[in-house]
């Protein structure tokens, strides 16, 4: 695996290196030793899938806070996605800094989303499927988001217009 560094401290993508043949591929997506290497989480408590039907359908920007944050190891495996990640944390140098990547089925990439980040994606294909990682068990005391298209943030969606959103993603405030 390549442990690409990002704009924002402490959040990677990864790129699995794929051994193919005339039959395939294989690839490893997950290994205690090279992510130990890294400094990154090894202890996941949950794995989750997400099906999305729709293109246009953004999901997010969703975080908890301590003592349940999380950490998400997040791969598009069906389809594709513009996944998002928003540093919240108030001591880092890259505080509500933003930074996207398009995940595919075809480019096989994943992003590190580490504790304190906000995540979210956009759906760029119609029937796409995530499936993600996530350090600890989801705790609706600590849950918080905030807007996707907050102007404090300004993050560049690339769909602007035909938006589907959930009501509670609907309900979040603006940061300012």
């Amino acid at each position: 695996m390549l442990f690409i560094d990002t704009p924002l401290k402490d959040l990677y993508l990864i790129k699995p290196e794929l051994r193919e043949d005339e039959r395939g591929y294989f690839a490893r997506v997950f290994c205690v030793d090279e992510f130990s290497q890294h400094g990154l989480c090894t202890h996941w408590q949950q794995a989750n899938i997400a099906y999305n039907k729709d293109r246009g359908i953004t999901r997010g920007l969703h975080y908890q806070h301590s003592p349940d944050a999380e950490i998400k190891l997040v791969r598009c495996t069906r389809g594709s996605i513009f996944d998002v990640a928003v540093d919240m944390r108030t001591e880092s140098e890259t505080y509500r800094q933003w930074y996207g990547v398009e995940l595919t089925e075809s480019n096989q990439q994943m992003l590190y989303v580490p504790e304190g980040f906000a995540h979210g994606y956009q759906v760029l294909d119609a029937n796409s499927e995530l499936h993600y990682m996530v350090s600890a068990p989801y705790a609706p005391q600590s849950e918080d988001g905030m807007r996707w298209d907050d102007p404090a943030i300004g993050i560049q969606w690339p769909i602007t217009t035909t938006v589907i959103l959930s009501d509670k993603d609907q309900q979040w405030s603006l940061l300012d």
